[in-house]
């Protein structure tokens, strides 16, 4: 479990003249730790795109009808399980995990015993520059 705290509290006292000056010290950000949830190379079709991020909610029970997206990316589970049908490959996912959709045809279905919330980060090429980069 990661702790977070706060250094102002030593801030003050240093400030006060209570410890070492060491003030320097003090107001060095300490980050907590991260962890890679998603690392993924990635070639566009065009030298510009979009990123869109779109949060949507899932009543228990919902199932996609078949469907593609503008652009492929990253979608991030928050709350509840999900099945991703895929290209025929099936996978299901749950609070916390990412997985990575390229775009093709494919449905999700909560499949949780409640709602279920996904973030999906979506990244379109400028339609404009495939145009011309095909030219």
């Amino acid at each position: 479990m990661t702790v977070f705290f706060s250094l102002q509290p030593i801030r003050s006292l240093l400030l006060a003249g209570f410890l070492i000056p060491a003030l320097g010290l003090a107001e060095e950000a300490i980050m907590p730790p991260k962890e890679t949830l998603l690392e993924k190379e990635l070639q566009l079709a065009s030298p510009k795109a979009t990123v869109k991020v779109y949060q949507i909610s899932f009543p228990k029970g919902f199932k996609t009808p078949q469907h593609t997206h503008e652009g492929p990316g990253p979608r991030y589970i928050q709350k509840g399980r999900i099945r991703i049908d895929e290209a025929g490959t099936l996978k299901e996912y749950g609070p916390g995990q990412v997985f990575w959709e390229t775009g093709e045809v494919m449905t999700a279905e909560n499949v949780s015993d409640g709602e279920a919330v996904l973030i999906i980060f979506e990244i379109v090429p400028d339609k404009d520059a495939v145009v011309q980069k095909k030219h």
